[in-house]
């Protein structure tokens, strides 16, 4: 298994991808699959934000300071994610508002990753070495082992954030 940074974080891409595809394909009167599926993505974002936000963003802020702007924009875009993540977390698929948050929240997540491979991977790789990488890598899986499982209120995030970035 690879521990480079950049190739962990795309797997996780994938994986959230295939239950973002799996949530559109199921049927609209499948309330309580959608209701599972939407407790899968939930996990995997709260982890997969985590581990970018303590590991990742951090690092690539610290070695290279021309990408600053990228990685604010990021923890903003995460901010984003985690008030929908919360939000859903408290809804039962029966609210008439489930499926349009999380469509929201599937067309939000799916803009940053996109985002992110496009224009911010290459970037990052191009100023890290691959040993740099390896190492933030290996960090990101230590940080998952003990990553929240479950979105946690948005302000408790933020001042996380903040304080990585004071």
């Amino acid at each position: 298994m690879s521990t480079d940074a950049i190739v962990l974080l795309k797997d996780d891409h994938k994986e959230i991808r295939k239950l973002f595809r799996e949530f559109e394909n199921t049927g609209k009167n499948a309330k309580a699959s959608k209701g599972k599926i939407v407790n899968r993505i939930l996990e995997l974002l709260t982890v997969h934000t985590y581990i970018e936000n303590e590991g990742m963003y951090p690092k690539v802020r610290e070695l290279v300071p021309d990408l600053e702007d990228d990685v604010l924009e990021s923890y903003e875009e995460h901010h984003v994610a985690d008030v929908l993540c919360v939000e859903l977390a408290a809804m039962d698929p029966d609210d008439e508002r489930f499926e349009a948050k999380t469509t929201v929240l599937i067309e939000s997540v799916t803009h940053h990753m996109e985002e992110e491979e496009q224009d911010w991977f290459p970037k990052v790789r191009a100023a890290l070495g691959r040993k740099q990488l390896q190492d933030i890598g290996a960090h990101m899986i230590q940080l998952r082992a003990k990553a929240p499982r479950k979105p946690s209120q948005p302000s408790a995030l933020k001042k996380a954030a903040d304080a990585v970035l004071s």
